[in-house]
């Protein structure tokens, strides 16, 4: 027997482990971004484990649709009675399970002691935590990414960026309007097949997958890196007839190269977490560009395209919008939307090339 070998399977790399032991390279720090991550963390697995209750079970409806009066909090009963079915500012249906997530999270993210503001894409306006409860962070996050797509099993997933705030005491709302850049970390969990939680402090990219056995994240993908170049592109063909001529051409190269390279295979599942963490590990581009329809784009800038960018980079590829490196915008509002290019480094450079010569027009 290989005794080396069974110590390395045993000694586990939990997440708590890790960020532990990245805390210990800075003397100065306090502890504070580790609670707050175990904090994420666990809303992470609460999530998970009510994404994966069997059918029949009383969990059953959180799947269903329901709709929430954010005035109130409360979450209106499915009745075909309701004439008048309240939508959040976005226009976008909840569903029982998305409001559930939220308050998880906003719960998890202020019981931390070490949040101040919150912005989440289920509630209209920012959080501030009431003074008593405040630490020197913001928190942007999706709780339910995806979530359109629960009923048909799809892979969905919870997306979140950090920042620190200047002034924890008065905080105020340009804290978290500000360049992606300035983030301090980013990540996502996906709640698939099994549970992934990918992360990212500014110094690589790490993931993490859920033992269920244990309750724990474990590292199984240490120091993530993009291939330079991929073989699949992701994007929503339904919309190209909407689509800009920089964007129509580079579909069109992946359709019909004309070095003699092989075409790129199409993968687009629907799901943004499910089609970036498939870009990050097999390489490629994802693109949500924008169109005829959407002229801002679709995807939300702050807890979207910021922290995925974020990721992407820290791997060794990029995200662009069409006009500039996304991590370099200064968003205006909380919702604000954006197009997004990101993956390998080669395939967002060829994107990058077309506009650029676009614009020479």
């Amino acid at each position: 027997m290989d005794h080396a070998a069974e110590a390395n399977r045993t000694d586990l790399m939990t997440i708590t482990r890790f960020v532990l032991n990245e805390q210990s390279k800075y003397p100065e720090s306090r502890g504070d971004f580790t609670i707050l991550l175990s904090n994420i963390v666990l809303g992470c697995k609460f999530v998970c484990t009510a994404v994966n209750k069997p059918l029949g079970s009383p969990l059953q409806d959180l799947t269903t649709k329901s709709y929430f009066d954010h005035s109130t909090r409360q979450v209106l009963p499915n009745s075909l009675d309701l004439l008048e079915r309240p939508m959040f500012r976005q226009g976008e249906e909840q569903k029982k399970l998305d409001v559930l997530s939220n308050d998880v999270f906003v719960k998890a993210l202020i019981s931390s002691g070490r949040t101040c503001i919150l912005v989440s894409e289920e509630d209209e306006l920012a959080t501030f935590v009431e003074p008593s409860k405040r630490g020197r962070y913001a928190v942007v996050f999706d709780p339910l990414d995806g979530s359109s797509n629960i009923d048909c099993g799809v892979s969905i997933g919870t997306i979140f960026g950090i920042y620190m705030v200047k002034d924890s005491i008065e905080p105020t709302l340009d804290e978290v309007l500000q360049p992606g850049k300035n983030m301090l970390a980013a990540g996502y969990c996906m709640y698939g097949s099994s549970c992934t939680f990918v992360l990212s402090t500014g110094a690589g990219v790490n993931g993490f997958t859920l033992d269920p056995s244990l309750g724990e994240f474990i590292l199984t993908h240490p120091d993530i890196k993009i291939p330079k170049k991929g073989k699949i592109y992701s994007v929503n063909e339904g919309n190209a007839k909407n689509w800009d001529g920089p964007t129509a051409k580079y579909v069109e190269r992946c359709k019909f190269p004309k070095d003699g390279s092989s075409p790129k295979s199409l993968r687009y599942i629907g799901s943004m977490v499910a089609d970036v963490h498939r870009t990050l590990l097999y390489g490629g581009i994802f693109l949500y560009p924008a169109d005829k329809k959407s002229p801002n784009g679709k995807l939300r800038v702050l807890y979207e395209v910021f922290p995925m960018s974020f990721l992407m980079e820290q791997a060794g590829g990029q995200a662009f919008t069409g006009k500039q490196r996304a991590l370099d915008l200064v968003p205006n509002d909380i919702h604000e939307r954006s197009p997004i290019f990101l993956g390998s480094y080669e395939d967002v450079e060829e994107v990058k090339a077309l506009y650029a010569a676009e614009d020479k027009k």
